[in-house]
């Protein structure tokens, strides 16, 4: 009897395993709303998962997880319970850079783990997300995150390639083979763009990046894998700007044990135009934590570097430079057109290291009186290094009339300068300041928790000067400004085709036509938009001045129009009942004709539309451009022509 009883028990014992192992290695499943996307999370030695999209597998066998000091999250995984749910919110961003409101609509699955941690998955009808939620007591050492994902089949992946950590986020975008791109390779900033080759594409970021180091991505030759920049310890100096880390943790985030990690998201569509209007990144982000935020006025900015502070002319009866009245030149200028900002950069103050003293030729406090008179504010440029060492410049600069900070050269995206950029936007915040940070990573939510930060650099802008090309600019509304706003600091008036670029400071030019770089105001997003040349120049092009000075930074509506990354590009955005339209293209094509619609517009009105359109000379004399005016209403077509680094700009009133 004690042989049959000791028997029964063995095959309960069995079973009970036997039943625990199947549902660990059963698919768990979520799908989109409307069914298209789904993800299948299984459970075995690791917690891997597989995200398809119209029924097909675009990343297989992808593993997640967490190696702390004291332990691995998602090595061997005891799930305990597993919880579904749905979300449907409307969000109404305070600096709405795409849309003056956006519904965010999901399935949720929250699977929660033996061991105080849990993974929470969001399915969205454009794409995946994910997160780990840890429930440590006390503070926990993240030595490494798993983030694993692989290819079924061999992708082209769109990459910013840096040689290590320390990245300004501004080098040329590299298109490869994913079987190319080996561990030995270098890594890429995020966030990076998959072309499956067949039909979909699938954009890789993150969000809701808080107290935590930013993710780089390296390759595997069959796919990739996270990697973050360790914990700095000591530091030692470097120059008037930076720091050197002299020593580094073994971990790269030391932080609260209890709490939510950065959201992981894969932006998946098989129509290039959805890249362009999506915002996963805002739909995962951190909500407001700026009360009454009135004070924040998104807006162009004129700005001196580019061009050198160098006005001339008949109308210049002074010195030019960074000294007052070249500023009070300047301020005249954005007053003229309605620009609400100057920045006034490196040069304004005495030294880079000394954010009170100014230059003994600029009376800042002067500018700000004269500005006031005008309707103009003023917003300084400043080392990140100075401003850690002077947080304090906060209060002082607000008390003078100053409204907000460009700040520069972080160059770094591990923990201690993640939460550097919170304690700036904070500590701005308080004393109703804007920052626009340069040499800056890509935007990862922090500017909807803190909407002063009104704009992020991250991007191989205008000020690289020849080394900012068409070729590779065209990528931006797919890959660093599809997951934020970002200060490109457009508005070259001297415009060349690449073979004869020759121009410098304080003659800058760019590369691309007059229309290209007219249609930059709308295809691109900034809270902060800067107008980079000179006024000289400016007022000497008043029809394209103008144009460019009407264009919004914020919008209540985005329709892509023609979508196909890194060729072409043309875009319609909406700021209340006016529409402005901008195209874009690169250097493959002598000329291409690029048929619209406007069925966007409303039935039953009639709309004046001005334009500008390349020359018929663009494709030698980039200068070349014509200005033109037709009716349009909801229905009509219309042919676009751009020649090669071309571009057109429309205003619809």
């Amino acid at each position: 009897m004690k042989l049959i009883n000791k028997f029964i028990c063995c095959v309960l014992l069995f079973c009970v395993a036997a039943n625990q192992l199947f549902a660990q290695s059963k698919a768990i499943n979520l799908a989109s709303p409307n069914g298209e996307m789904k993800v299948a999370i299984t459970l075995s030695d690791k917690i891997y998962y597989t995200i398809s999209a119209g029924g097909k597998d675009l990343l297989t066998k992808n593993h997640l997880g967490l190696s702390l000091k004291d332990g691995m999250l998602g090595e061997n995984p005891k799930l305990t319970s597993s919880k579904a749910g749905k979300g449907d919110e409307t969000i109404k961003p305070i600096v709405p850079i795409k849309f003056s409101t956006v519904r965010s609509v999901y399935n949720s699955l929250l699977l929660t783990f033996k061991g105080d941690y849990a993974v929470e998955f969001r399915a969205f009808d454009d794409g995946i997300a994910y997160r780990i939620i840890t429930s440590k007591k006390g503070d926990m050492e993240v030595l490494n995150e798993d983030f694993a994902i692989n290819f079924p089949e061999d992708y082209q992946v769109n990459l910013q390639q840096t040689g290590g950590f320390k990245s300004s986020s501004e080098e040329l975008y590299t298109h490869i083979a994913s079987s190319a791109w080996k561990q030995t390779d270098k890594m890429s900033n995020m966030p990076i763009l998959i072309d499956t080759k067949s039909k979909y594409k699938i954009l890789i970021s993150e969000s809701d990046l808080i107290d935590y180091a930013g993710m780089f991505l390296k390759g595997t030759g069959s796919g990739a894998e996270g990697t973050f920049p360790k914990a700095p310890l000591e530091f030692g100096p470097d120059g008037d700007r930076s720091e050197k880390i002299l020593k580094s943790a073994e971990y790269f985030a030391k932080t609260k044990g209890n709490r939510n990690l950065p959201w992981r998201y894969f932006l998946i569509t098989d129509n290039d135009k959805k890249i362009i209007e999506n915002t996963m990144t805002l739909k995962l982000a951190p909500k407001s934590v700026i009360g009454d935020a009135s004070w924040i006025k998104p807006g162009q900015a004129s700005w001196e570097w580019w061009n050198d502070a160098a006005p001339y002319g008949p109308d210049v009866n002074f010195v030019s430079g960074y000294n007052l009245a070249t500023y009070k030149y300047y301020i005249d200028f954005a007053s003229k057109y309605g620009i609400k900002y100057i920045v006034m950069d490196e040069g304004w103050a005495m030294s880079t290291t000394d954010p009170y003293t100014p230059n003994p030729n600029v009376d800042v406090k002067e500018l700000i009186r004269y500005g006031k008179t005008k309707n103009v504010d003023i917003v300084l440029w400043l080392t990140w290094l100075t401003v850690h060492k002077n947080m304090g410049l906060f209060k002082t600069l607000h008390e003078w009339g100053i409204k907000g900070v460009k700040i520069d050269f972080m160059d770094r995206a591990d923990q201690w300068m993640v939460n550097y950029y919170e304690n700036v936007v904070k500590e701005a915040a308080k004393h109703e300041m804007l920052v626009d940070f340069h040499g800056a990573f890509k935007p990862s939510g922090l500017e909807y928790k803190y909407p002063n930060l009104i704009s992020y650099e991250g991007v191989r802008g205008m000020e690289q000067m020849g080394g900012c090309i068409p070729d590779n600019s065209v990528w931006f509304p797919y890959m660093r400004n599809a997951v934020g706003p970002m200060d490109y600091t457009p508005g070259a008036m001297i415009s060349t085709q690449p073979e004869s670029y020759r121009t410098a400071r304080p003659n800058a030019g760019s590369i691309g036509t007059r229309a290209y770089q007219m249609a930059l105001f709308v295809v691109f997003e900034s809270g902060i938009q800067m107008l980079a040349d000179n006024p000289t120049l400016y007022y000497r092009n008043a029809d394209c001045t103008e144009f460019m000075t009407s264009v919004p930074t914020t919008w209540d509506e985005t329709k892509a129009l023609v979508a196909d990354a890194g060729q072409v590009t043309v875009v319609a955005k909406r700021k209340a009942d006016k529409w402005f339209v901008g195209g874009i293209t690169n250097n493959k094509e002598q000329t291409r004709d690029v048929a619209i619609s406007f069925d966007f517009l409303p039935q039953g009105k009639t709309y004046t539309m001005t334009y500008f359109e390349d020359g018929i000379n663009a494709g030698r004399q980039a200068m070349d451009y014509r200005k033109k005016t037709q009716q349009v209403k909801a229905g009509d077509k219309f042919t676009i022509k751009m020649v090669r680094n071309g571009g057109f700009a429309a205003e619809l009133k």
